[in-house]
């Protein structure tokens, strides 16, 4: 096939959204792993703090300060660390859906 500028625009999209697909077990399975990881670890610490009724005020500053400098320490792709900032943000990702499921419930 010719190199036109739709199939660029094709190649980059399905790079794009698809780019999960390409990529092997090990990475998929850590991915999944560290999601699952990061919801159970929070969704615990969540329903521990809310039982206690106390020191709530002053974790989630703490909670989001943490969440805010995973995002801000991202290395380049080709770091050593890169494996390591992308599990602890798969992990944050995975508390970030526990807090909302559980703003949920609250609210229903």
């Amino acid at each position: 096939m010719q190199k036109t500028r739709f199939t660029f625009f094709y190649d980059s999209l399905n790079l794009f959204f698809l780019s999960f697909l390409k990529s092997s077990w090990k990475d998929k399975a850590l991915n999944l792993l560290s999601i699952l990881f990061g919801y159970f670890l929070f969704a615990n610490f969540i329903t521990k703090f809310i039982s206690e009724g106390k020191n709530e005020l002053l974790m989630i500053p703490i909670i989001i300060f943490l969440f805010e400098i995973i995002i801000r320490m991202k290395p380049l792709t080709n770091s050593n660390t890169y494996l390591l900032w992308m599990l602890l943000d798969r992990i944050r990702i995975g508390a970030v859906y526990a807090l909302i499921l559980e703003a949920f419930k609250l609210g229903s």
